[in-house]
């Protein structure tokens, strides 16, 4: 389906340099002299890049054919990460290129959002808060505060977050997974 630039609006989702891409701003423009423009501004769905084009009337735009599926975290197998439809059990494996960055926020039995262009996996988002077990931490020595500060920890996924220096090695954590921050210790 192709969209004139009347169409365009926020949100929807167009292919751009043959590649996914989302409507983040749309503005027309009506100069005092001269005909009428469309100043869009695009986000690249598998790496967030920014696209900004001009387009006239007469230009058309291509519509991107994704689907956003939640599916559970299922298990891993070396570089494919499998993933089940609740409602189908049926399972589809995504390879760790594709992950990438949400590989250090894959738990097992989690809700994952996994983002389809043409029936292929480009993208997997992990839900924004998740809670993760302390591994390990680092020592605090005598001389520095406990009331306030952070420290590095390594969590059950891998991944390392910034924690105050009270949490200790055991402790389980709520992370959110956008920023790469800890929010709250869990009793």
């Amino acid at each position: 389906m192709l969209y004139n630039i009347n169409e365009l609006k926020v949100g929807l989702k167009v292919i751009q340099n043959k590649e996914p891409y989302v409507i983040i701003k749309n503005e027309c423009i009506k100069p005092g002299k001269g005909q009428s423009f469309n100043r869009v501004r695009f986000k690249q769905i598998k790496s967030g890049k920014i696209l900004e084009k001009t387009l006239k009337p007469g230009d058309l735009v291509e519509s991107a054919n994704i689907v956003e599926t939640e599916l559970i975290y299922v298990y891993r197998d070396r570089d494919l990460w499998f993933f089940m439809n609740r409602d189908s059990f049926d399972q589809i494996s995504v390879h760790f290129d594709i992950l990438g960055k949400s590989v250090k926020w894959m738990v097992e039995q989690l809700v994952y959002v996994v983002v389809f262009w043409d029936n292929n996996p480009i993208l997997v988002i992990p839900p924004e808060f998740i809670k993760l077990k302390i591994i390990k931490t680092n020592l605090i020595t005598k001389n520095i505060s406990t009331a306030s500060g952070n420290k590095l920890a390594v969590v059950s996924t891998g991944a390392v977050v910034k924690v105050p220096f009270f949490i200790q090695s055991g402790e389980l954590i709520k992370v959110n997974t956008h920023s790469g921050s800890y929010i709250s210790r869990i009793k």
